[in-house]
């Protein structure tokens, strides 16, 4: 399965950013790093990572989210992930990837959770 992107506006100040099919080794991982950081560069600080249409992660697509996560905290910003299951959801959990980002159910959820955390700042 091909990998796919997308980014959307939420919110005023909420990006998703949806990846979608595998999230490995390769081309694609190094282009999704790029984008997402060029957005945090670009001025996001309230970013969801929308994994519900991801079927496969592997140790590099972790170390990927991660090390977006770092620079998410490096710019001053939230960067939550949502929507993460089965095979997905497992690898995430079995590397306390929760310890480094939120992990939510959805999307909703996880954009609920950064305005609130944003009405309590």
């Amino acid at each position: 399965m091909i990998t796919e992107t997308s980014t959307r506006l939420i919110d005023p100040d909420i990006t998703v950013f949806v990846i979608s099919g595998r999230l490995n080794l390769g081309n694609s991982l190094m282009t999704i790093e790029v984008s997402i950081k060029r957005l945090i560069d670009e001025g996001t600080k309230k970013l969801v990572v929308d994994l519900g249409g991801l079927n496969f992660i592997d140790s590099s697509g972790i170390g990927m989210l991660v090390t977006c996560c770092g620079h998410m905290e490096q710019r001053g910003g939230r960067m939550r992930v949502a929507g993460a299951k089965g095979p997905v959801a497992r690898a995430l959990e079995l590397v306390h990837f929760s310890r480094l980002a939120p992990l939510d159910t959805d999307v909703e959820a996880s954009a609920q959770q950064l305005r609130a955390d944003a009405a309590t700042a």
